[in-house]
């Protein structure tokens, strides 16, 4: 029997076009996040909701600042799992793989931010402990990154990771290809 739990990651206000270390298409894949997080909430699916949290002094998610908070459309919920972490690896020195394992957890699907980071780490990283898992591909978002003096548009390492997570690790979907029956 399987039971799914919805992962969102990081979608913090930091990321935000207005934050200190905005994403491209963050507006829209947090639409989508948020589609994805109340159809989950409307079939009584478990969310856990992370939150990471850097040292004072970093560029961005600096604990007890505005930008550390939840962007409010996607919010936890009263009795939702919030659990903060450090790492780009949600389950690195965390409780998320217990409270899954508490809720009997064998399927996830993750929405957030950032592809190429968090994503992929956290999406490994549940593949690799025994987890089935989907990303929803248009509720992530990422931003332009640099490699040996070249620019890489967001959207193209965007299409890399989600393109190599589907290759070996997970499902990758879009957010109306999505459902919690």
């Amino acid at each position: 029997m399987t039971k799914t739990a919805v992962i969102v990651v990081d979608l913090q206000q930091d990321y935000l076009t207005s934050g200190r270390f905005a994403l491209e298409g963050i507006d829209q894949a947090v639409a989508n996040a948020r589609t994805v997080i109340d159809a989950a909430r409307d079939a009584g699916v478990a969310v856990f909701n992370i939150r990471h949290e850097n040292p004072v002094g970093a560029p961005f998610f600096e604990p007890d600042t505005d930008g550390a908070r939840f962007i409010p459309e996607v919010a936890p919920k009263t009795g939702e799992a919030v659990i903060t972490k450090n790492f780009p690896n949600s389950f690195r020195e965390t409780g998320l793989k217990a409270g899954l394992e508490e809720e009997g957890v064998t399927d996830v699907v993750i929405v957030g931010a950032m592809s190429h980071m968090c994503i992929d780490a956290t999406t490994r990283a549940a593949a690799d402990h025994g987890y089935r898992v989907t990303v929803v591909a248009d509720a992530c978002a990422t931003r332009d990154s640099e490699f040996d003096g070249r620019l890489v548009p967001a959207a193209d390492v965007h299409a890399a990771f989600m393109s190599a997570l589907a290759f070996a690790y997970a499902e990758v979907k879009k957010t109306a290809e999505v459902h919690f029956d």
